[in-house]
């Protein structure tokens, strides 16, 4: 087992780390700020995007660091899940990054999906202008009404009508829903329910211009609606759309799932660590510049200690996730699942801790955004609950090493 990084993604990361400090960096926190002057609103339809953001993006695009995440030579890089996990961590540490790379959920799995199960018509139409980066995307499956955690509970309704399907629900927490380019969604429904129960639902490509769908509002999280992206509630009421949108056919929504979600999670647990990274970074600069009591900050009240559990902590969820990587690229995401599971809890939860740590050290200052801290906490709460809660995913880990005794 090789998780180390290759002399291909070493390249890519050191033009990634170097792209991120000198242009990235220097105007983080003045363009975090700007963006929450322009769209601190909960009405997405006056969201705006940032020039100088938009100028990021065309030069990261022009120097190839564009579709990192894809394992394809010709649409990416060509870079295995191994090779892509520490380009991620490294986008971490930066809450404008992944955009800038074009590598930013939801929009990656969404092109997952597109790449692995599209037709052709389908990627012609859809996939390469995300690969672009001309238009955003959305993936709706969370629902309002039921417990979400058990994704067989889903009520929308996909149903077949001669060469079309009409789709009715109510989709929430769909993440980009409020970006400004904003125009198709991935949306997840039962299409069979007397089907065996992981063959009920489908995936259907919805234009978000389709009459019929609405988009009630955009919910925050911790305070903030995470402009320009914004976490959408929408109403679907009889929307209409050709059949030949049907990813793969009715029934495969799960088998999708399993396929999308696996790399993903990947990327999400990556990133964490790079946030976990800067987090522990911004903790220790900040402990020996602050002096109390006659002591650097650093000295006193176990911080310390706490330093040392930090790193500890992030190295061990760095290799687990890349163990869960080497996996998905060398036997599949059917012999990773317990890997998948475990990351999915354990790096989140570091994340919180060593953001945590961090802000107690910064005191008053790591409750503002003057630094990172503060998104890096709400992301490190929303991960909990992301790709499904906690619980599930011990769940699923518990009952595959149950089976190994039967």
């Amino acid at each position: 087992m090789n998780i180390y990084a290759t002399e291909k993604s070493q390249h890519y990361l050191a033009q990634v780390t170097s792209f991120i400090h000198d242009k990235i960096l220097p105007v983080e926190a003045e363009l975090l700020a700007e963006n929450r002057r322009l769209n601190h609103h909960q009405d997405w339809t006056q969201w705006q995007l940032l020039p100088h953001i938009e100028t990021l993006k065309r030069q990261a695009k022009t120097l190839g660091l564009w579709n990192l995440f894809l394992p394809d030579s010709e649409l990416g890089q060509g870079l295995s899940c191994v090779e892509y996990a520490p380009l991620a961590e490294e986008m971490g540490r930066s809450l404008l990054a992944p955009e800038i790379f074009n590598c930013n959920a939801p929009d990656t799995g969404n092109m997952e999906v597109l790449y692995h199960f599209g037709n052709e018509q389908q990627k012609a139409q859809w996939l390469t202008p995300l690969l672009s980066g001309d238009i955003r995307s959305v993936f709706a499956m969370t629902e309002p009404d039921v417990a979400s955690s058990d994704a067989t509970n889903m009520q929308a309704t996909i149903i077949e009508d001669g060469d079309d399907v009409i789709i009715n629900g109510r989709k929430w927490w769909s993440t980009g829903l409020g970006h400004p380019n904003c125009q198709i969604m991935i949306f997840m429904g039962l299409s069979d329910p007397d089907a065996p129960k992981h063959q009920r639902h489908s995936m259907v490509l919805v234009p978000i211009n389709t009459p019929g769908v609405t988009i009630t509002r955009m919910l925050s999280a911790y305070g903030d609606f995470d402009a320009p992206y914004g976490h959408g509630e929408m109403e679907l009421v009889n929307v209409r759309v050709p059949k030949s949108h049907v990813i793969m056919g009715l029934g495969k929504g799960f088998e999708i799932a399993q396929g999308r979600l696996g790399p993903g999670r990947i990327h999400h647990c990556m990133r964490a660590i790079g946030a976990a990274e800067r987090a522990l970074s911004l903790a220790i600069e900040r402990g020996q510049s602050r002096v109390a009591f006659g002591q650097p900050i650093i000295k006193l009240g176990g911080n310390l200690e706490r330093i040392a559990q930090a790193r500890m902590a992030i190295d061990q969820a760095r290799l687990l996730t890349l163990n869960a990587a080497w996996k998905i690229d060398n036997l599949g995401v059917k012999h990773a699942m317990t890997d998948i599971s475990a990351i999915k809890v354990v790096v989140p939860s570091v994340l919180s801790q060593v953001v945590d740590m961090a802000i107690q050290i910064y005191g008053g200052a790591g409750m503002n955004h003057d630094t990172p801290l503060a998104g890096f906490a709400a992301m490190a709460r929303s991960l909990r609950l992301a790709d499904g809660p906690d619980e599930v995913h011990m769940a699923m880990v518990s009952r595959l090493e149950l089976a190994k005794y039967k």
